[in-house]
């Protein structure tokens, strides 16, 4: 009964011995109200929100807020944007949300509103749209939705809580893995009311479970019940409940949107200043550089590049120069995913902390950034990316107090020098980094035999990096001369998608690239990277096959803290140990996201800090415009 009204409850209480009615003194009936109040769980005073935040510290924005800080609340609607799609490929199926193929990522949010939406300049805090209001438990197991009264279909149904428990319920049951992954920790769905559901939870350790649940997009029940979702319902235009329909599927090739001028939740504060376009398009490409060269012949307007070269001089020219073509990084504050080339710790050559360091060591980034990147790139210090959980100054007083008492167990400098990846000058020239790689190879027992480095038994030291994706190459063939300069043989082994998939699920490999998503509100996925539990998961993402306490220790901390505060601690506390035990050679990550666009949108004064927020856009001219041209025009703009 968690959640039941204190009033509907005492209306019909009775007290041994005692029964309260009318007739009772005011005092008795006040000394039965305490008790009742003494009695009552403690989530039950747990007031309906406009917001959740993880911590359950307050959001940034008021209940009575207006629109978000990066919005122009005055933005024009009208006009139209043709972007090409992140996916390379065709698309096979429309919905997002299953395993199969590639579907249609921008149908969630343009399509499917969620329950409530992220805002995107802060760490991770929601805010009700579908959901007028949003109540999490003081005990952190129960998470309400009350849904608002106005929320509708595109064909004018009401959005009932049975649609809630339906979409997540087929979620679950048909759709990604993800959800079945981030969700395990659901334990029941009630439908309290048409416009009230409830979510239950197995334990209280996940804190970003309600925030991701509040995040679910809502599908219509009785539109889905004869479709079929498992297949991503096909080339069908779904019906929606977002702020934008399907008008147009050129099948694989192109999507169109337009805009739902009738949608309820146009007005609401979360989408003031958003979703300005009449018309929005998605064109898809095999080739990034076909789509490079659509976009220069103007066959659309916005193309996110993820080649240095291609970003740096690919749209080079007349339009670049005068400013009809723009060209910059948006969203330089948005957390990075952290890359590198990670050891597997089951391979008794990497065991030894030295062998990492040295190898490490001879991993040129600032040559390879130079010659083959256009200096672009900025070298990975962190497990966690440009965000706050980075640690990037020695520890604190707070953070020693975590750290102490697993000195011995983790690195010494761990508690008295920021750690900082090896630099060179980027001539290619690194005899420096050589010597040093090669004195703690000695410390390690490793000498020189001939042309080759050998331990005691006489084996050489020579080891794989397995490779699954094209271009790779390029960056580790300098890599291999450093190291075969000094005796040491790396070989680099290419195979098929399906044979690295099997390699990577048995461990079966020295060396590979991988990349680990950063969140500034991380979770229990956390485990599934570092924990020592996941190390034999076929599963997981422990790619290192990482097994240390002291890191468990560190992760149960940080996932079980009960503040911002103490997360960052525990965070920071991680990625020292991390860093300085060379799990990883460290690589890099782009200054933003890498945007080329013609310029005819207006952009909001205030950019979003975590994304290229492209729904802010509105347009100015249907015709791209000089930089000139432009801020005469945006200057007769009101």
């Amino acid at each position: 009964m968690r959640g039941e009204p204190i009033a509907g409850r005492a209306r019909s209480h009775r007290v041994r011995g005692t029964f309260v009615g009318a007739g009772s003194s005011r005092d008795a009936l006040s000394a039965v109200v305490l008790l009742l109040i003494l009695l009552l769980p403690k989530s039950l005073f747990a007031a309906p929100s406009h917001a959740l935040t993880v911590y359950g510290e307050p959001p940034r924005y008021p209940a009575n807020f207006k629109h978000f800080a990066y919005t122009n609340p005055d933005a024009p609607k009208g006009g139209s944007l043709r972007r090409s799609a992140i996916e390379i490929g065709n698309f096979d199926h429309v919905l997002p949300y299953i395993d199969k193929g590639i579907g249609v990522a921008e149908i969630d949010g343009w399509v499917y509103a969620p329950l409530a939406v992220r805002s995107l300049d802060e760490p991770y805090t929601v805010y009700g749209l579908i959901a007028e209001k949003i109540e999490r438990s003081a005990d952190g197991l129960s998470l309400r939705f009350y849904l608002d009264p106005r929320a509708r279909f595109a064909d004018g149904r009401p959005i009932r809580a049975e649609d809630v428990r339906f979409t997540y319920d087929l979620l679950l049951r048909e759709g990604n893995l993800k959800y079945r992954t981030q969700f395990a920790d659901v334990a029941q769905v009630l439908v309290e009311s048409p416009r009230q559901v409830r979510f239950d939870f197995k334990n209280n350790l996940n804190r970003t479970l309600a925030l991701d649940l509040a995040s679910l997009p809502v599908l219509p029940e009785h539109w889905w019940r004869t479709r079929d979702f498992a297949n991503g319902g096909g080339f069908e235009a779904p019906l929606g409940s977002g702020p934008y329909r399907v008008a147009r599927i050129d099948n694989g090739r192109s999507i169109t949107f337009e805009r739902n001028r009738d949608w309820w939740a146009k007005d609401l504060p979360v989408n003031r200043g958003r979703y300005n376009f009449d018309q929005l398009r998605l064109e898809y490409f095999g080739d990034t550089d076909v789509a490079r060269q659509v976009l220069r012949g103007g066959g659309y307007d916005y193309n996110r590049e993820f080649s240095a070269t291609g970003y740096t001089i690919g749209y080079n020219g007349p339009a670049l120069d005068d400013g009809r073509l723009q060209r910059a990084h948006l969203a330089r504050e948005a957390p990075q995913p952290a890359q590198g080339y990670v050891f597997n710790l089951q391979r008794p050559l990497f065991k030894d902390r030295r062998v990492r360091q040295a190898l490490g060591l001879l991993w040129d980034f600032e040559w390879s950034n130079r010659q083959m990147m256009r200096d672009m790139y900025i070298r990975q210090q962190s497990f966690f990316s440009n965000s706050a959980l980075a640690a990037r100054a020695l520890p604190d007083a707070a953070e020693l107090a975590i750290l102490e008492p697993l000195r011995g167990q983790v690195p010494e400098e761990v508690f008295s020098q920021v750690f900082e990846a090896p630099r060179s000058d980027g001539s290619g020239l690194i005899r420096d980094k050589q010597l040093q790689a090669l004195a703690l190879l000695e410390a390690a027992g490793w000498r020189p035999q001939g042309d080759q480095l050998v331990n005691a038994a006489g084996e050489p030291l020579s080891f794989t990096f397995l490779n699954g994706q094209s271009g790779l190459e390029r960056l580790l063939l300098p890599w291999k001369r450093s190291l075969a300069q000094i005796g040491i043989t790396l070989e680099i082994r290419k195979v098929d998608a399906a044979q690295y998939v099997n390699r990577l699920m048995a461990r079966d490999y020295d060396l590979i690239v991988t990349g680990y998503p950063v969140s500034e509100s991380p979770g229990l996925e956390l485990y599934s990277y570092f924990g020592s539990a996941a190390a034999d998961d076929p599963g997981s993402n422990n790619y290192m096959v990482l097994r240390d306490p002291a890191v468990d220790r560190l992760l149960d901390g940080l996932i079980k803290a009960a503040s911002q505060a103490d997360m960052l601690r525990y965070a920071h506390a991680l990625d020292r140990v991390l860093q300085w035990n060379y799990l990883w050679v460290p690589n890099y990550y782009p200054p933003g996201t890498s945007s080329v666009w013609w310029n005819r949108f207006g952009l909001p004064k205030v950019p979003a800090a975590n994304d290229p927020a492209l729904d802010t856009w509105w347009e100015v001219s249907p015709t791209a415009l000089s930089n000139a041209e432009m801020a005469k025009r945006l200057g007769q703009t009101p």
